[in-house]
C-alpha cells in the first residue's frame, strides 16, 4: 500500500514543533504502522525527520519567498504544475492524502485522473482565517482554489463539525472563474462530496504513565499550566488574569506557560505589570518529545479560549492533556463541549470568563484527589478513543484500503 501524503502549506513545518506539524507527524507515523509506504511531498521541512520517520521518502515542493503578499500567493499558486509532475514521476499510489491550503488544487485533481481515492483533510476555514489574521490579497482565486480541490476530492475529512458546516455552506459557483474541471454545478449550489468529522487524536506511546518532570517538582505549589503556540485565539491574556486572582488567594500557586510565538511579548509585559515575574514561568518553544515532560511538572491543565462564534479548532493541546492524565480547565466552547464531559473528564468555564476559570482552578486545587480522578478519567477517554491509529484506521476505511485490526474502538462521529 503505497501513500502520497501532501502538504503545501508554507505555514505548515512538517518536521518542526507546531501543533500543525505534530498533526501531520503522527498521521503519516500511523500510516507506517498500518504497513503502508508513505511519500511525503511538503513546500516546507522544518528540520529534519525523527529516526521513525527515517522510511519516509521526502519531495520538496517548490520554495514560497517571504515576499510581497500578492506576489506570495502568485508563487503559491504557480507551484501547481509542478506538483502534478512530481506525483506522477513518483509512480504509482493507492491513495492522495492532502492537508488542504490555499493554493494546492493539483493533487486532488491528480488523483480523480488515475482513478485513486483523493481525502482532503480540512482543518480550518483558512480562507476567512487569512482574511482575518495575515491578509489575502486574491480572495477570489482561493476560493476557486477551494472549488477544484473539494470537487475534485473523493471525501472531504473535516476536524470539527464547525469545519463541516464552514464546508456544506461554501459558495460552489462557477461565477468567478472558469475552474477548468468538467463539473458542471449551478450558483450557490451545495458540496456534493460526503465530508466526515474526523478530530484530532493522541499516539499513546509519547505518553507514558510516570513521565519524568521537567521541572524539579515542588510539592508546595499548585501549578497551572498551558502549552502551545502563543496565539491570540489562545486566549493567555484570560489566563494570566485568572491566574492573577488565584494568585492574590493563594500565593503558593504558579503558572506554566510552554510554547513561543507572536503574543509572548504582549503576554510578559503584562505579567510584569501585575508583578507575578516570580510565579510566572515562560518556558518557550519545546521539541515535541518534550510535551509530556513538561505536561508532568503541572497540577492541571488550561484551554482559556475567548468567545468566538467562529470557533471551528479541534485543539491538540486537549487531547495531549487528557493522555498526560491531567485534570483540565476549558472553554465551553466548539469541539471542547462534546469531548470534555464538565466534572467528568474536566471541568468547562464560559469563554472568556476569567473569574469563572480561576474558580475552576481553585476548585482543583482545593481538591487534588478529584482532579486526579478527573485526569485519570480523561487518559481514559482519549486513548479508548481518540488515537491517531484509530482516526487512520477510519480513514484507509474511507479510502477502501486494507487497515490492521486495532483493539481501539474507532472514533464516534465520525460519519457523513
Amino acid at each position: 500500500m503505497r501513500i502520497a501524503y501532501i502538504c503545501a502549506d508554507p505555514g505548515v513545518p512538517v518536521f518542526g514543533q507546531k501543533g500543525c506539524s505534530i498533526h501531520v507527524q503522527e498521521v503519516i507515523r500511523a500510516l507506517l504502522r498500518q504497513g503502508a509506504e508513505v511519500d511525503l511531498f511538503a513546500t516546507r521541512l522544518g528540520g529534519e525527520p525523527a529516526a521513525d520517520l527515517a522510511s519516509v521518502k521526502v519531495h520538496p515542493l517548490p520554495h514560497i519567498p517571504k515576499v510581497d503578499r500578492a506576489v506570495r500567493e502568485r508563487v503559491a499558486l504557480a507551484a501547481n504544475p509542478d506538483l502534478r509532475l512530481q506525483l506522477e514521476l513518483a509512480g504509482s499510489f493507492d491513495l492522495v492524502y492532502e492537508r488542504y491550503s490555499l493554493w494546492s488544487f493539483s493533487a486532488m485533481e491528480y488523483a480523480r485522473s488515475v482513478g485513486i481515492p483523493g481525502l482532503l483533510e480540512v482543518n480550518a476555514p483558512l480562507i476567512e482565517e487569512q482574511v482575518k489574521h495575515r491578509g489575502l490579497v486574491d480572495r477570489k482565486g482561493a476560493e476557486w482554489v477551494a472549488r477544484r480541490a473539494f470537487r475534485a476530492a473523493t471525501s472531504l475529512i473535516a476536524v470539527s463539525a464547525e469545519v463541516k458546516t464552514y464546508l456544506q455552506s461554501f459558495v460552489w459557483d462557477n461565477t468567478s472563474r472558469n475552474s477548468g474541471s468538467d463539473a458542471s454545478t449551478s450558483n450557490n449550489a451545495s458540496c456534493d462530496r460526503p465530508i466526515y468529522v474526523i478530530p484530532n487524536g493522541v499516539n499513546p506511546e509519547r505518553f507514558p504513565a510516570n513521565p519524568t518532570p521537567a521541572l524539579p517538582p515542588r510539592s508546595s505549589y499548585f501549578t497551572v499550566g498551558f502549552v502551545g503556540t502563543l496565539k491570540p485565539w489562545h486566549g493567555l491574556p484570560i489566563l494570566i488574569e485568572a491566574f492573577d486572582q488565584l494568585h492574590q488567594r493563594h500565593p503558593d500557586t504558579r503558572l506554566l506557560i510552554v510554547g513561543d510565538g507572536p503574543e509572548r511579548e504582549k503576554l510578559v509585559t503584562d505579567v510584569n505589570q501585575r508583578k507575578l515575574q516570580s510565579a510566572v514561568h515562560f518556558a518557550g518553544a519545546i521539541a515535541p518529545d518534550q510535551v509530556p515532560r513538561w505536561l508532568a511538572s503541572m497540577q492541571v491543565a488550561v484551554a482559556p479560549y475567548p468567545a468566538q462564534p467562529d470557533f471551528y479548532f479541534s485543539p491538540l493541546k486537549v487531547y495531549e492533556y487528557m493522555a498526560a492524565g491531567l485534570p483540565i480547565v476549558a472553554s465551553q466552547i466548539g469541539q471542547l463541549t462534546d469531548l470534555i464531559e464538565d466534572g467528568t473528564t474536566g471541568l468547562l468555564c464560559p469563554a472568556g470568563d476569567s473569574s469563572a476559570l480561576a474558580a475552576a482552578l481553585e476548585r482543583v486545587r482545593r481538591s487534588p484527589d478529584w482532579g486526579k480522578q478527573l485526569g485519570q478519567a480523561a487518559r481514559q477517554t482519549v486513548m479508548r478513543h481518540y488515537t491517531w491509529d484509530a482516526i487512520v484506521h477510519h480513514l484507509l476505511q474511507l479510502a477502501h484500503l486494507p487497515a490492521s485490526h486495532l483493539s481501539a474502538n474507532l472514533l464516534a462521529g465520525a460519519t457523513p
